[in-house]
């Protein structure tokens, strides 16, 4: 049979009729990532690089689910014959809430970005948070416990993973900023017994949670090395960048999980000013080469996922 690959958007109605859908398609759909949006995703490519590399005769698609949609979607998962799935913005906290277990990485940022299918049972797991400590090393030749860290938007999944992993290699100092503060609030008191020791030098508290406001982020950026952005802002082109440019200094790193075939306007603004920054291209290839051992028990092909990512 000739092999019929895929690069379509699916959708809950595709789901829901799948062997219909995909019943033809030659090696078959049973890896994907939920998303809205999902178009801009370019995990398809480096998951099927990984694929062909591995042998395993499957593909990976885009599924475009929306947020009234995640349920249903999560439900159909269950009785076809998937291997996994990633999660995406804005599913990963409330797919935490419908799966059927979770590993520890997922209970401690109750956020899932990736799942298991076994059994007809749901096993969510996070692999943000070793993927983004991965990203640093590789971006900056630098540990993430020798740092003073500023993450923006920490109250979301990606941020919240980012947080703990933070948390759990003791950084030198951890400032959560959220638009809501009540909710860094919140996590920064998950994360208090893990940063309690002083060890920073100075007046500065080791653990704060600030509002996203620029006089409060203008007082704090004094003493932090690493400016994480986690919010969704650089998605679009047009989007501002989440710290004014004003406030950035040389001496700063600065890491956006937003990536695409463009700078953002964050990663611009850290370029002018003569800081060091990347995008979320190297994340995305360490979590993705985490889920796919996650899903199938074996080391990803991870030279053959970079390859990919970075042909594009």
């Amino acid at each position: 049979m000739e092999k019929k690959q895929t690069t379509d958007r699916y959708t809950l109605a595709d789901l829901e009729n799948w062997s219909a859908v995909a019943g033809e398609l030659e090696p078959p759909v049973r890896l994907g990532i939920f998303g809205d949006p999902v178009a801009h995703s370019l995990s398809p490519q480096m998951q099927n690089a990984a694929l062909r590399a591995c042998e395993i005769g499957m593909q990976y698609a885009r599924f475009h689910i929306r947020t009234n949609e995640l349920r249903s979607a999560l439900l159909f998962l269950r009785t076809l014959d998937f291997v996994g799935i990633n999660v995406t913005v804005p599913h990963k906290i409330a797919a935490f809430k419908q799966v059927d277990e979770t590993d520890e990485s997922a209970a401690r940022a109750e956020a899932v970005n990736t799942i298991r299918v076994r059994d007809e049972k749901l096993i969510g797991s996070n692999t943000d948070g070793e993927g983004f400590l991965r990203a640093i090393r590789t971006e900056f030749s630098i540990d993430l416990r020798d740092l003073r860290v500023m993450i923006i938007g920490a109250g979301g999944g990606t941020g919240r993973a980012i947080a703990w992993q933070c948390a759990l290699e003791s950084c030198e100092r951890l400032v959560l900023v959220n638009r809501t503060l009540e909710k860094a609030n919140a996590l920064a008191e998950q994360l208090r017994p893990f940063l309690s020791d002083a060890r920073v030098l100075g007046p500065a508290t080791r653990l704060e949670a600030v509002a996203l406001d620029e006089s409060a982020m203008r007082v704090q950026l004094a003493d932090i090395d690493l400016i994480v952005n986690a919010t969704p802002l650089g998605m679009n082109p047009s989007d501002p960048t989440p710290v004014p440019a004003r406030l950035l200094a040389p001496h700063h790193i600065v890491f956006d999980c937003v990536y695409g075939s463009s700078k953002t306007a964050l990663f611009r603004a850290a370029t002018e000013v003569g800081a060091r920054g990347a995008n979320g291209f190297s994340m995305l290839l360490h979590q993705g080469a985490l889920s796919f051992s996650t899903w199938f028990d074996r080391e990803a092909p991870i030279e053959a996922m970079r390859a990919a990512l970075y042909a594009l």
